[in-house]
């Protein structure tokens, strides 16, 4: 197991996406059910972005564009850019997720199932995420069917 699995507090932490596609706007959509605090950084971006009302910053990466976030989502379909924002990320001290390549994440994100209070997680090492939502959904279904009672 490469990855430890813990909950983070992101109360009042903001928390950078890089890249303004398809990949992106799936974390955006998964992270905005926790927070607000969320920049997009990208030279553009998805329609589907329109939606959220986050801090959109259109450009191209910098170094400097790190400065005081807590997370990092790297989503750009650009290896070496992804692997230049994952070393200048952790020089600057800053936790690091470079989607689609585990090898590269400081932490990955689990398939989340959230009720209420309750948040159930499905995490892989980032290695089987089908796998990882697949299990996710089938709680959901269980829950949601009263099969499974959380109320306990």
């Amino acid at each position: 197991m490469n990855f430890l699995p813990v909950n983070i507090s992101i109360r009042n932490k903001k928390i950078l996406i890089i890249g303004g596609g398809k990949v992106a706007f799936h974390k955006a959509t998964i992270l905005a059910r926790f927070t607000g605090e969320i920049t997009i950084l990208a030279p553009a971006w998805r329609k589907d972005f329109r939606e959220w009302e986050f801090t959109f910053i259109r450009k191209t990466y910098e170094k400097k564009d790190l400065q005081n976030y807590h997370l990092i989502y790297v989503c750009t379909d650009n290896r070496e850019l992804n692997q230049q924002i994952k070393q200048d990320a952790n020089e600057a001290g800053i936790l690091a997720s470079v989607c689609d390549a585990p090898e590269l994440c400081d932490f990955t994100s689990p398939a989340i199932c959230r009720k209420e209070n309750l948040t159930i997680s499905v995490a892989t090492d980032g290695k089987e995420v089908k796998r990882a939502i697949a299990i996710r959904n089938r709680i959901q279904e269980l829950i949601d069917n009263g099969v499974l009672n959380i109320n306990i």
